[in-house]
Formats: C-alpha cells, sequence, structure tokens
C-alpha cells in the first residue's frame, strides 16, 4: 500500500476537523458522539483514531480555530494604514459575528459560545482562552492608542478601557446572534453614542 503524501495526510486530517465542526455546530459538544463523528466523515474508526485520539482533541481544535478567528481580524485591522476609524471597526465586529459560517457546514461562532462554556471546566482550555483575550485586549488596546494619535479619539481617552469596552462588545454580539437576533453596525455605533452623550459629551474627533 503506497503511504500517503503530507497533503493526503493534511487535507484527511482538515476532513475530519470539518465534519467534527458541523456535527459540534449542530448539536453541541456534549450531545456529539465519536461515533456521531466517525459517521460524518464518511471513513473508518481507525482511520479517524489515526488523527485525534478522540472528541476532546476536536474539541480543542475547534475551540483553537474560533479563537484565531477573531485574533487575525484585529490583527488584519492592526496592518491597515491608514488606521480604520472605530466605527470601522465596530461594523468589522458586527460583521464578523454576523457572517461567519455563511457559505461552510458549520459556524465556528456556535463553536466559540460552547468553549466559552468549556473553558470553566478545563483549566488548560481556560488558560488558553485567557491568553488569547489578553493579546486581542493589547491589539485593540493598540488601536486605541492610534486613534488618540490621529485625533479619532479624545486626548483624554484611556486606550486601555477603550480596549475593554470593545473586548466585552464581541460575546454578546455572537450571543445575540444565536439567541436574539443579529446586532448591526449601525446599532453598535448609534448606542455607544448615546451612552457617550449620557456620560458627558461624545468623544471629540
Amino acid at each position: 500500500m503506497p503511504r500517503l503524501t503530507e497533503e493526503t495526510k493534511e487535507l484527511r486530517r482538515r476532513h475530519i476537523l470539518v465534519s467534527a465542526w458541523s456535527c459540534f455546530s449542530r448539536d453541541g459538544f456534549h450531545a456529539t458522539s465519536m461515533d456521531d463523528i466517525i459517521a460524518a466523515t464518511g471513513m473508518s474508526s481507525s482511520a479517524v483514531y489515526r488523527y485525534f485520539r478522540g472528541k476532546d482533541e476536536l474539541v480543542d481544535a475547534g475551540a483553537n480555530e474560533a479563537l484565531a478567528l477573531v485574533r487575525d481580524m484585529f490583527g488584519r485591522l492592526l496592518e491597515q494604514r491608514p488606521t480604520p476609524p472605530p466605527a470601522e471597526v465596530l461594523g468589522a465586529m458586527a460583521g464578523e459575528a454576523r457572517d461567519r459560517g455563511e457559505g461552510e457546514p458549520y459556524d465556528l461562532t456556535r463553536i466559540a459560545i460552547q468553549a466559552w462554556g468549556e473553558a470553566l471546566r478545563d483549566p488548560e482550555l481556560q488558560e488558553r482562552t485567557r491568553t488569547f483575550h489578553l493579546a486581542v485586549h493589547d491589539s485593540l488596546a493598540e488601536l486605541a492608542r492610534r486613534w488618540g494619535e490621529e485625533g479619532l479619539l479624545a486626548s483624554t481617552a484611556d486606550a486601555e478601557q477603550v480596549a475593554t469596552v470593545l473586548m466585552t462588545l464581541m460575546p454578546g454580539l455572537l450571543v445575540s446572534r444565536h439567541l436574539v437576533a443579529p446586532v448591526s453596525a449601525e446599532q453598535l455605533v448609534g448606542g455607544l453614542s448615546a451612552l457617550a452623550s449620557g456620560f458627558g459629551g461624545a468623544p471629540s474627533p
């Protein structure tokens, strides 16, 4: 029997992951069994276990992928020149929460919500999630510092506080999408502007 190429191995590994994530998106982590995942792959159990030892590894991989997508989104925003203004960043966040999963057999935003619950019982996943959130917070703080330097925020704005507000919006956007209704960028901008006026005036451009 010819040996599989590294490319073929990676394609098979990805196929198993996508199959597992499709099951997790539909039924959740706990209601999905390895038998469900193996059936979704169309592969033999021995072939699947050659790549993953069990469901926990597939859950971890799904959580990591979901977190990486959010991190990469903010990374792309940081790379842009000139720096995207606050409204554009809010639009990107709303769009990521609204559109992620379109045209795909799985939805990583649903997996992200489940991963937060898993992180409460799994210390290792909790630490990885915490490290991820701190890294994203740093990216948002850097964006806020640039906004201050470019006159897009008041000179007195605290970049760390701005980052904290933006950071706490993302989970709410995902929960709203799946349990209430998607939130638009216009709703975010309008709501935050209204709140700013209630705290003594909107930030001066």
